[in-house]
């Protein structure tokens, strides 16, 4: 556990300081971009995490798989110096929670709110409007909504924002009455 939190903290400030470069240059958007396109091929590819993640691999050819990935992707020069520098200072394995901070800190720049949902199914087009309604008159700003599907949830949603976690899902209505049948 405390290895995931330092890693956030070290992602924290890595994202920042990749926020006011960007911001900066001018490139916050196409750096966000590349951050999002980079959260997806983790998301997609075991291989691409377990280069980030494991030891077994060298900050060189760690280096080498980012530059890689950054090339053939396409991202812009600030992107790929900044992978290039995340891996010779050997933190690759905090470039999810750089992506997380990043896309926090761009949203609050638009003056936006990121917003994670997670369902058992996937939504609707209704559903999404109405969701995101939802959340713009609860938050009072504009949500910037990423959805997730898992199937573990039985039913329901699950709303992150922020720190904040709106868990209206089947799941954790079952364990609650499970707990509360077990005190009975």
């Amino acid at each position: 556990m405390a290895d995931d939190s330092r890693a956030a903290d070290v992602g924290a400030r890595y994202a920042q300081a990749l926020f006011e470069l960007a911001k900066d240059t001018g490139q916050a958007t196409a750096v966000e971009a590349d951050l999002k396109s980079l959260k997806t091929m983790c998301a997609e590819s075991a291989d691409l995490r377990a280069l980030l993640a494991s030891p077994a691999f060298s900050a060189e050819a760690k280096g080498a798989g980012l530059a890689a990935i950054a090339k053939a992707a396409g991202f812009s020069a600030t992107t790929v110096k900044f992978l290039g520098l995340l891996a010779a200072n050997r933190r690759p394995s905090a470039l999810p929670a750089v992506i997380a901070v990043f896309e926090r800190l761009a949203a609050e720049d638009r003056g936006a709110i990121s917003a994670e949902v997670v369902t058992a199914l996937p939504l609707t087009d209704a559903q999404s409007k109405s969701l995101a309604a939802a959340l713009r008159a609860a938050l009072g700003k504009d949500p910037e909504i990423e959805t997730r599907v898992d199937p573990a949830i039985l039913g329901g949603v699950k709303v992150r924002v922020g720190s904040r976690l709106y868990d209206a899902s089947l799941k954790s209505r079952l364990n609650s009455l499970k707990f509360s049948l077990k005190r009975a």
